[in-house]
């Protein structure tokens, strides 16, 4: 089963690092956080990857051109006149990566419609490229088939960070209080599983897939419609929206306190 991966945004909201790469090329420890994401489903079984690129697509190109050759041992010998490049070993995983530039402005609806082409008619699994978790997909893929969903996406709890205030028409803090575990609520945190209808469902529910938002005009038309199904995660998630998160992601991996990593 193959896994796309949305990887094509701009990225605005950590734009000190994304005005130089695309945001799923930013580094954990030294590796991309798009390749945190593809390990973790790797080590559940699923190494077949469709990234959807755009800003800046021929980085995430480069680095998997690359990787290969910077995962191994290997000779350069010139000593004939001409250049022999011999192998020793290798660390890379087995993974077969196609990554399509599904264009620079294209929003995630237009990104997901253009991969198409690479699924046919199959199901596929769908997450975003700054998502990291501990949630094996194959349980989220159970979930799915016994739902008869279209889609089946993970929720995930996000706590509250800040104290809560009830304010009056007159601009009066009523109450004060510190955030409580009942404030957090259940967002999609992706590592989705997608039946080939979604393709039929994007082109329905807009007018325009390559300027239609995903999340916000899809999902919801399949939520109003009965399509959308929803596997409820305990366990770690986190996104690398902002450079407090990139910070608090690196830390964890330096201190090996990194949940995500379940391989």
């Amino acid at each position: 089963m193959k896994v796309v991966i949305l990887a094509g945004g701009l990225g605005s909201r950590i734009s000190e690092e994304s005005h130089l790469q695309p945001k799923p090329m930013i580094e954990v420890g030294d590796k991309p956080i798009l390749w945190h994401v593809m390990k973790g489903y790797a080590h559940f079984g699923f190494t077949d990857f469709v990234i959807c690129a755009g800003y800046k697509q021929h980085m995430i190109k480069e680095w998997f051109s690359d990787y290969f050759l910077h995962s191994s041992d290997v000779t350069f010998d010139y000593t004939g006149g001409s250049l022999v490049t011999e192998v020793h070993d290798t660390r890379v995983e087995p993974w077969r990566v196609t990554v399509t530039d599904t264009g620079f402005f294209t929003n995630t609806a237009g990104r997901i419609l253009r991969t198409k082409r690479y699924i046919g008619d199959e199901t596929f699994m769908l997450t975003y490229g700054d998502g990291v978790s501990d949630v094996d997909p194959n349980d989220v893929l159970a979930a799915h088939k016994a739902s008869g969903m279209t889609v089946t996406l993970t929720g995930v709890t996000m706590n509250q960070r800040f104290g809560v205030m009830d304010v009056d028409k007159n601009g009066r803090i009523r109450t004060f209080r510190e955030k409580h575990p009942v404030d957090s609520a259940m967002i999609n945190g992706g590592f989705m599983v997608c039946n080939p209808r979604v393709y039929d469902v994007i082109e329905q529910s807009c007018e325009d897939p390559d300027a239609t938002d995903f999340s916000g005009v899809t999902l919801e038309w399949m939520a109003s419609h009965g399509e959308l199904g929803c596997y409820h995660h305990d366990g770690f998630w986190a996104c690398m929206d902002t450079q407090r998160d990139h910070r608090m992601l690196e830390k964890m991996w330096r201190e090996g306190n990194a949940p995500w990593k379940v391989w």
